[in-house]
């Protein structure tokens, strides 16, 4: 039955039925919500939405799917090397690795640079986040088809930043659309895909049941932090007097004669294109690394430190117009210290460039090293070769590294337990695992130091028992023959009590030049802690 015929009545002067105004007016008020509701419905179909920004006095939108949330900007962005302008750099947001892309410069190279006022959405397209700056958020939008028009390029032409426009307000206010498909994939550099935590939560979980974590060796050239696998490093050495190269340039430095071998040095703050610091010429070292069946030298600013990883660890970072992309593996978190960018060593030159900066030494210049070294360089002592770590500790000392777990900064100040010997400089919460850390001046009757600044921890492990020893710095790791151990000199050993450290040295490493480094011994080290500790 229609709904006027529900409100007919009896009219008491003719007889017949009447129409109530009131309740007419009610009716067609009904039919007319439910012819909008219904007209509502039909159009809702093709709706999209979207949310809207402000940058630079243009508004601007993005479908509402492709955000994923707004963020303020991050107290510290870590620049990516040979990226474009448009790249303010990474940063990490709840275990992800997040380059931001300051739009404006996108559309206008001389744009100013990013600052802390300003947000950024977090894009979400195709497994792909990407941090897009904008001065702030505006509204979400459901816009009907009619509303929007799109850009038309030629066959063939990359995808556009900006793909449409929204109109509104009869045209009075004007939206342009931006294609979230080509912000992800800026110069059409190909991307690292994030992996799921669920993923990064199973490898982790695999790894800690069936092996140790790996090593990766940090260090920084030009202001930024990197690292390597460890594995990939053969030496580190302070850096020598570098010969002259017919190969001398931007990148080439000169040569040195490793062992016998004709090495090339390469700058490797040049490499990167990192701004020019002032490096402190004594802490400047010479990364000797294999790559492939080859000896390459970096020049690096100074080595930080050695730190335990995963390869769940390293954070994927999607390479936005970055040149030689393919050796970034990703950005390694490190709390209380900058993100360090974590390299691919075999992928940081082509096999050209390679060939030329390694067989190209080795063509010129192998001879006159193979001369230098004598006939008689290697014998089989001299085949049998260990890797040491050098430190200070008031006298030069060594330590084979595999009795090193790792190298951590020192921290003054740690929460030393109530009646512990002097000896105990406090604990500390490594990764999880309270272990004591020893003040080796204090336990072997040294004056203490007037500045800490250069101090490391290295990590010793025994068992289940992990203890930190404090040394005053650490210099270089060096790999040795073993004709190269001595006995210790009796003279050293002779009345130190426990007074002296080198009491404990049974022997030494002779470098060239007549260097001579106590060898540091764990076990010996142990055994006169537990009768400290015991006593």
């Amino acid at each position: 039955m229609h709904m006027l015929d529900a409100v007919m009545i009896q009219s008491p002067l003719a007889g017949t039925p009447a129409i109530d105004p009131a309740a007419r007016n009610a009716a067609q008020a009904m039919e007319a919500a439910r012819a909008a509701a219904a007209r509502a419905l039909a159009g809702a179909a093709g709706m999209e939405l979207f949310g809207t920004f402000m940058l630079c006095g243009q508004e601007y939108a993005l479908p509402a799917a492709a955000i994923r949330e707004v963020v303020a900007y991050p107290d510290r962005v870590t620049p990516l090397p040979l990226s474009p302008a448009c790249l303010d750099g990474i940063f990490t947001l709840r275990g992800t690795a997040i380059p931001v892309l300051n739009l404006a410069r996108i559309f206008d190279a001389a744009a100013p640079a990013s600052d802390a006022t300003q947000k950024i959405v977090i894009l979400d397209h195709d497994d792909v986040l990407v941090g897009l700056v904008f001065e702030g958020t505006g509204e979400v939008l459901r816009v009907r088809p009619e509303q929007r028009s799109t850009v038309a390029y030629a066959d063939g032409h990359a995808a556009p930043v900006l793909s449409g426009t929204i109109q509104l307000a009869d045209g009075a206010r004007l939206l342009q659309v931006l294609n979230p498909a080509a912000l992800i994939r800026i110069d059409n550099v190909p991307q690292v895909r994030s992996m799921s935590a669920v993923t990064r939560a199973a490898e982790r979980s695999r790894f800690l049941r069936v092996s140790e974590a790996k090593k990766g060796l940090c260090f920084t050239a030009g202001g930024t932090s990197f690292a390597f696998a460890m594995a990939a490093v053969q030496e580190i050495i302070r850096v020598p007097e570098l010969r002259s190269s017919v190969m001398l340039g931007g990148l080439c430095k000169g040569w040195i004669n490793f062992r016998g071998r004709a090495v090339g040095i390469v700058d490797f703050g040049a490499l990167m294109g990192c701004p020019s610091a002032e490096a402190i010429e004594q802490d400047r070292r010479i990364l000797i690394a294999r790559v492939g069946n080859e000896l390459l030298g970096f020049l690096v600013d100074a080595v930080e430190t050695i730190v335990p990883y995963f390869d769940s660890d390293v954070l994927p970072i999607p390479l936005l117009g970055t040149k030689r992309g393919a050796m970034f593996r990703g950005c390694l978190p490190r709390a209380g210290a900058t993100d360090t960018l974590f390299l691919d060593h075999e992928q940081i030159f082509g096999a050209a460039e390679l060939a030329e900066l390694c067989a190209g030494h080795r063509r010129i210049y192998q001879d006159e090293a193979a001369a230098e070294a004598g006939k008689h360089a290697t014998s089989a002592a001299a085949a049998r070769r260990q890797v040491y770590l050098a430190f200070g500790l008031g006298n030069p000392w060594a330590t084979d590294i595999r009795q090193v777990r790792e190298i951590i900064p020192f921290t003054p100040g740690m929460t030393r337990p109530p009646g512990a010997p002097a000896c105990v400089h406090g604990m500390l919460n490594l990764r999880q695992q309270m272990i004591s850390v020893i003040d080796l001046r204090v336990l072997y009757g040294m004056a203490p130091l007037d500045c800490t600044a250069d101090c490391r921890i290295l990590v010793l492990e025994q068992g289940n028992e992990r203890y930190g020893v404090i040394v005053d710095r650490v210099d270089s790791i060096v790999n040795l023959p073993d004709s190269a151990r001595r006995p210790s000199p009796k003279l050293l050993r002779a009345g130190g009590g426990i007074a002296d450290m080198r009491s404990d040295v049974n022997e030494v490493l002779e470098l060239a030049g007549g260097e001579v480094l106590s060898l540091f011994e764990r076990d010996t080290f142990f055994a006169k802690l537990a009768a400290v500790l015991n006593a």
